[in-house]
C-alpha cells in the first residue's frame, strides 16, 4: 500500500473514480486540497462565487452523467450557504459527494474562527454525513460516500475533512468505488395481484415520476399504458418519463396549489398505478384523501420510503421500475380477455380525442396573443423551439412558464429538456452550466426565471470565466409570479382587492442584459415579438456564453 498524505489520497481516489470536475468555492481550511490540484491537471476546479451555485452546477452534472458529482465547500459558513441547494439535491434525489474543510481536529476544542458542527449541519439534508479523523480513512470514506450517494434514493452525502487529517501521512488503498446493483426484480405474487387489479378496472390511470427516467423505463411505461388504454400523468417530474406527443399523455398534475385539481383529474379513476413518483407532493396538502373511496392503488418504486407513506396501497412493490413494468405488461397481455382488450382500445381513443382537443384549445388561446406586448410565454417558447439547433439540450427553471416551454418543445426522447427540481429557487443559471460541462458536444440553452436567477446571478461570471458556451434566455416578468398565483389559491375569493406584498421586482427594474455584461457575458434585451427570432439565432451562433433578456407578460387569473 502506498504511503500518502490525506489530501493526496483524496485526489488519487477522485482520479480513480473518474472525477473530472470539482465544483466549489475555496477557503482557508481547504488550502491543502486546493494547492495540490495543480498537480492533477485531469481534474478541473470549476470556480463558483457562491456555494449554492457550486452545488447546483454539480446537481445538473450528476443528473446527466448518472454518476455522483464532487463538490467542495468552505467550513461552516460555506456549508450554510450551500444548504438551500443541498435541499434541492435531497428532494430531487441527485447524487452528490460534498466535502468541506474543518479546522484542525486537535484544536477544535478551542472553537477556531469559522469552525462549526459541520456533520450536524449537513445531516438533516444528507443521506450520510461523517467527519474523517484519520488520514488512512480518507479514500475509503470517499468510496463509501460515492456508493451511498448513488444508491436509491440517490442524494447528497457529506464529508468533513479537518486540515491536519489531510496533511497527515498514512498507508492507504486507492481503488475505484464498487457500486451496488439496485435493479431488483418485483415479487411475482404482488405483480400478479397488480395485473388483476388493473385488468378489472374500468378507468385505470398511471402516474409517473422521475425514477422512471432513472430506471430507463420510458418504453415499458408507454407499452403498459397502451395495453390498458390508461391515461398517463406525471407528478413532480423534471426529466423525460413520457413522450409529450403521446395521445395518452395528459401532462403534469399541478402541485403548486390545493388538492382540488388533483381530485378533479383523478375523479373517475378506479385503479391508480403510481410508478417512481411521490403520492402526492403538493404545496397545500389537506388531511382529506385525494383518491375517491374504493380506488385501488398500486405502487412500484425504487424507494421504500415512498411506498405506503401517506396512502395505503393495495399492492406496494419495491422494485426496479423497468423490470416491473416489463413483467407487468407481460402478465396483462397474457391475461387480458377480448372484452378487456376492446375496452382498453375504447379508453385510449377517448383519451386521445380529449388530449388533441385540449392541445388545440391551448394553441388557439396562444395565437390570440401572438403579437402582444409584453411578449407572451407561448410566443417566446415557440421562438426558442424554432431557433434551437439539432440535438440541443434545454435546462429550465421556468417555474410558472414551465408548461408553456414543454408545450413548445414537445420532448419525445431523453435529454431534450430538464427542469430544475427540489423547490428551492436558483438552480437555473448554474444548472445550465453543469449540463453543458456534462454534455460538451451539445448546445445547452438555459431558460431561467428572473426572480430565481437573482439567487445565483454570479453563475454568469463562472460562465464567462470558464468560457462555458451556454445560451441563456431570461424570463423577465418582474415578479415572483408563482407566489402571486399561490396567494390567489390560498385566499380564494377573499383575494379580491388585496395587494401582493414583496412580490414585484420593480423600482428599480432588474436589467439582466446589463448584469450579464458586467460579468463578462454578452447580452441583448428584447421587448418586441418580432425581435425574438433574430436575437435568439444571434445568441445561439455566439461561440461563448450569451444572454437574451426577454420582457415577458405575467398574467394572473381574473
Amino acid at each position: 500500500m502506498p504511503r500518502l498524505t490525506g489530501k493526496r489520497a483524496l485526489l488519487e481516489q477522485l482520479v480513480a473514480d473518474g472525477v473530472r470536475h470539482v465544483f466549489g468555492n475555496p477557503g482557508t481550511t481547504e488550502q491543502g486540497f486546493m494547492d495540490l490540484l495543480q498537480e492533477y491537471p485531469q481534474v478541473e476546479f470549476v470556480l463558483a462565487l457562491h456555494e449554492g451555485v457550486a452545488v447546483s452546477m454539480a446537481d445538473a452534472y450528476a443528473r446527466l452523467t448518472r454518476r455522483p458529482a464532487f463538490v467542495e465547500l468552505h467550513i461552516a459558513p460555506g456549508l450554510g450557504n450551500g444548504l438551500g441547494m443541498i435541499h434541492n439535491a435531497r428532494v430531487g434525489q441527485s447524487p452528490l459527494v460534498i466535502y468541506a474543510g474543518q479546522s484542525e481536529s486537535r484544536a477544535l476544542f478551542q472553537e477556531p474562527h469559522l469552525s462549526g458542527p459541520l456533520v450536524e449541519m449537513a445531516r438533516p439534508l444528507c443521506k450520510w454525513a461523517y467527519q474523517v479523523e484519520h488520514a488512512h480513512d480518507v479514500p475509503q470514506a470517499l468510496r463509501r460516500a460515492f456508493k451511498v450517494a448513488a444508491e436509491p434514493p440517490q442524494g447528497p452525502v457529506f464529508l468533513a475533512l479537518p486540515m491536519d487529517v489531510l496533511d497527515a501521512e498514512a498507508e492507504v488503498t486507492i481503488q475505484p468505488t464498487r457500486y451496488t446493483d439496485w435493479r431488483v426484480r418485483p415479487d411475482p405474487a404482488g405483480l400478479a395481484e397488480a395485473a388483476e387489479l388493473l385488468l378489472a378496472a374500468q378507468h385505470p390511470m398511471i402516474l409517473a415520476g422521475d425514477r422512471v427516467a432513472l430506471s430507463g423505463a420510458q418504453e415499458e411505461l408507454v407499452a403498459l399504458a397502451e395495453l390498458l388504454g390508461a391515461p398517463l400523468f406525471e407528478n413532480y417530474a423534471s426529466e423525460f418519463n413520457v413522450p409529450y406527443t403521446h395521445p395518452l399523455y395528459l401532462g403534469m398534475i399541478p402541485f403548486t396549489g390545493t388538492p382540488r385539481p388533483l381530485r378533479e383529474a383523478l375523479a373517475d379513476c378506479d385503479a391508480l398505478l403510481c410508478v417512481g413518483a411521490p403520492l402526492f407532493q403538493i404545496i397545500f396538502p389537506q388531511p382529506e384523501p385525494v383518491l375517491a373511496p374504493g380506488t385501488r392503488l398500486i405502487q412500484i418504486d425504487l424507494v421504500a420510503w415512498e411506498l405506503n407513506k401517506n396512502l395505503p396501497a393495495d399492492v406496494a412493490l419495491l422494485a426496479d421500475p423497468r423490470a416491473a413494468l416489463q413483467e407487468l405488461a407481460e402478465l396483462v397481455r397474457a391475461r387480458q380477455s377480448p372484452a378487456q382488450r376492446q375496452a382498453a382500445v375504447d379508453r385510449a381513443a377517448a383519451t386521445a380525442a380529449r388530449t388533441a382537443a385540449a392541445r388545440e384549445r391551448y394553441w388557439a388561446r396562444a395565437r390570440e396573443g401572438w403579437d402582444q406586448v409584453p411578449i407572451t410565454a407561448p410566443r417566446l417558447m415557440h421562438e426558442i423551439k424554432a431557433a434551437l439547433p439539432a440535438h440541443a439540450l434545454v435546462f429550465a427553471e421556468a417555474i410558472t412558464n414551465q408548461a408553456h416551454l414543454w408545450a413548445a418543445l414537445q420532448p419525445t426522447r431523453p435529454e431534450q429538456v430538464l427542469n430544475g427540481r427540489g423547490g428551492g429557487i436558483g438552480p437555473g443559471l448554474p444548472g445550465a452550466l453543469g449540463a453543458q460541462l456534462a454534455r460538451p458536444d451539445r448546445k445547452v440553452v438555459g431558460v431561467c426565471s428572473d426572480g430565481a436567477a437573482m439567487y445565483s446571478i454570479t453563475a454568469l461570471w463562472t460562465a464567462a470565466h470558464h468560457r462555458i458556451p451556454v445560451t441563456y434566455v431570461m424570463l423577465s416578468n418582474a415578479s415572483y409570479r408563482i407566489l402571486k398565483l399561490n396567494m390567489l389559491e390560498y385566499l380564494g375569493p377573499a383575494a379580491q382587492g388585496r395587494k401582493f406584498i414583496g412580490m414585484d421586482l420593480t423600482d428599480p427594474p432588474l436589467r439582466f442584459d446589463r448584469l450579464a455584461e458586467a460579468m463578462g457575458v454578452p447580452a441583448r434585451r428584447v421587448e418586441q415579438p418580432a425581435e425574438l427570432g433574430p436575437a435568439l439565432r444571434e445568441a445561439l451562433a455566439h461561440d461563448g456564453p450569451y444572454l437574451v433578456d426577454v420582457v415577458l407578460d405575467a398574467p394572473l387569473p381574473r
